[in-house]
């Protein structure tokens, strides 16, 4: 759990990092309304998934030397499970926004639901089957 804590913690910093930037872009004033919300959410998102993916380091730190191995264990989980929801809702809207931008509404659109398609296969629905088939050696 720590190595997926670590990938996770350093992408949504990194995305969390660059959708901070973009208010500073000079073509920032030109996205429409729309796409400023759809920007306002995603900081939202990001925020809320940085701070997710760092909770289990201050759980750890609060509870080291209490014997609560599994207690923190357990919640560290329900928690990361719940980054992945806000990752998930980060990158859709990430490409939701970069498509709309750049090829026009409907492609925002598309790229925006093939993301969060693939995201609910690859984070949702693969880890069900294999659990569910134990495909664990």
């Amino acid at each position: 759990m720590l190595q997926e804590l670590r990938v996770t913690q350093t992408g949504s910093q990194i995305l969390t990092g660059f959708l901070l930037t973009i208010p500073f872009q000079s073509r920032f004033s030109e996205l429409e309304a729309h796409e400023r919300i759809i920007y306002l959410v995603l900081v939202g998102f990001a925020v809320l998934a940085t701070l997710l993916a760092l909770t289990p380091v201050t759980l750890h730190r609060a509870l080291f030397r209490q014997r609560a191995k599994p207690q923190l264990v357990a919640l560290a989980n329900v928690i990361m499970r719940i980054t992945f929801v806000t990752l998930a809702g980060t990158l859709t809207g990430t490409a939701l926004l970069i498509f709309d931008v750049v090829l026009g509404r409907t492609a925002g659109i598309v790229a925006g639901s093939v993301t969060l398609s693939l995201a609910i296969v690859a984070w949702f629905l693969l880890p069900l089957v294999a659990r569910s088939r134990d495909l664990a050696p």
